[in-house]
């Protein structure tokens, strides 16, 4: 029988293949319909996950997506887009008109798949450059400066890393490497205490929820990645003083349309970049295909509408269900709100930088709600985005103190966003910051706040 089974499925794949070798996807740029966006038109042979593929890649090429028409129902995909560049410009050159139609094209090739592998396999491909760790658990205070020292003991450097936090847990992805190799850690009794030694750290002193430390050669789709691990952790469950919150957050509404055997989302929230990918992508992992959508993004708001049904051609059929659909759009669109004074790092790479960084930011009563760490030709180029331990835009004085701790910097304030922010935007969040004693560092090339 599962031979069969195999058989089967195989023979189902190998004929979606020949149906999209027939039918090659068709990318059509435009710069002359709309007059303050990039328009793009995709159509290609159906097939589910497609359409999380093409916001990924738009979204990997930093567009910004103002509109989007939707439209799959059948075996054929037709989607628009209206994109402008990080400055909020048209595309222009036609080089970079030609690498958005070739991106698109290679990733909706034959041999592509779309679907968001479940779990512990998202994106994974054997790699001997890195190890990747991910980690959940409990926020609080020095969580961050923690981990980071833990893998400093180890003699590991983090190249790469990425920490979201949210509903008082926290999620990161970590690209780490063996200091006396440069390379993946390989040897296994390093890698077994490396977890140990993590999960301990994670779990801290709240037994009520559990950690969780992976590890494992490869690399992966970070942002997809922490979606998952944070959905995992169940960061979507309301406590009783956030249900009486409710006006703060996105509006999210799922209605059935009967005569149509659709579910209708619609989303209401403050725009922001990547908010697109963050709801398609809850709905593709969810396991719901979306068959049409129209997305309005020009003004402050953002405005989506998905018609929606279940893998298996059901709409939403309880309320139990339509209540967890709209719980899990609500903690991905929060998940990546940028809270906080936006501080830029670069300076020349070394072992244990994150951990000093960290210490420093604690050691100055500042709270880390977001942070990515990137390593680029021997640089460290890190974002941290801040606010003090309170939850209140930093003081003028403390940024003054970290200039003078850290040595040698650069300081701009170009304005504090934190004035300007709705309470959308602004849920309480715990310290992600720093621990023990402080080092003064040296070479720091930039801190910049955002505006």
């Amino acid at each position: 029988m599962d031979g069969d089974l195999s058989s089967s499925w195989d023979s189902d794949d190998e004929y979606e293949k020949f149906i999209r070798r027939m039918n090659p996807p068709r990318v059509v740029v435009d710069n002359d319909s709309c007059a303050n966006a990039t328009v793009i038109r995709v159509d290609s042979a159906n097939k589910y996950g497609i359409l999380l593929e093409v916001v990924q890649v738009l979204m990997d090429l930093n567009l910004i997506i103002t509109k989007a028409y939707i439209s799959s129902d059948g075996g054929w995909f037709m989607d628009v887009f209206n994109v402008r560049d990080g400055d909020g410009n048209k595309i222009e050159k036609e080089k970079d008109l030609d690498k958005i139609k070739n991106f698109i094209r290679e990733s909706l090739g034959e041999d592509s798949s779309f679907v968001p592998s479940r779990r512990k396999s998202v994106g994974f491909t054997p790699s001997s450059d890195h190890t990747s760790i991910e980690l959940t658990g409990t926020d609080r205070p020095g969580l961050l400066s923690e981990v980071s020292a833990v893998l400093t003991d180890l003699r590991c450097n983090v190249v790469s890393a990425e920490v979201w936090t949210h509903n008082s847990r926290a999620a990161a992805v970590m690209q780490v490497t063996d200091e006396e190799t440069g390379s993946a850690i390989t040897d296994p009794e390093k890698l077994s205490r490396s977890k140990e030694l993590l999960c301990n750290v994670l779990k801290g002193n709240n037994r009520s929820r559990g950690a969780k430390t992976t590890v494992s050669m490869g690399v992966t789709q970070t942002e997809r990645r922490l979606h998952q691990l944070m959905f995992d952790d169940r960061d979507y469950e309301r406590s009783d003083e956030d249900s009486r919150n409710e006006h703060h957050r996105p509006k999210v509404t799922v209605v059935n349309w009967f005569d149509k055997d659709y579910s209708v989302v619609t989303i209401r929230c403050k725009d922001r970049p990547k908010l697109l990918f963050d709801t398609v992508f809850t709905l593709t992992d969810m396991q719901y295909v979306v068959f049409h959508g129209n997305v309005d993004a020009e003004g402050p708001e953002a405005y989506q509408e998905y018609y929606i049904r279940h893998v298996d051609g059901s709409p939403v059929n309880s309320e139990a269900e339509r209540q967890r659909v709209i719980q899990c759009l609500e903690a991905a669109i929060e998940r990546r709100v940028s809270e906080g004074l936006k501080l830029e790092l670069c300076t020349s790479d070394r072992m244990g930088l994150l951990t000093d960084v960290t210490r420093i930011f604690r050691e100055n009563g500042l709270s880390v709600t977001r942070a990515e760490v990137a390593t680029r030709s021997g640089k460290a180029i890190n974002t941290f985005y801040v606010r003090d331990a309170a939850g209140n835009p930093v003081d003028p004085k403390t940024l003054d103190d970290i200039r003078q701790e850290i040595g040698q910097t650069v300081l701009q304030v170009k304005g504090h966003a934190d004035h300007h922010k709705s309470p959308q935007e602004s849920p309480t969040r715990f310290l992600f910051g720093g621990l023990f004693k402080s080092r003064s560092l040296y070479n720091l090339g930039l801190i910049r706040p955002y505006t």
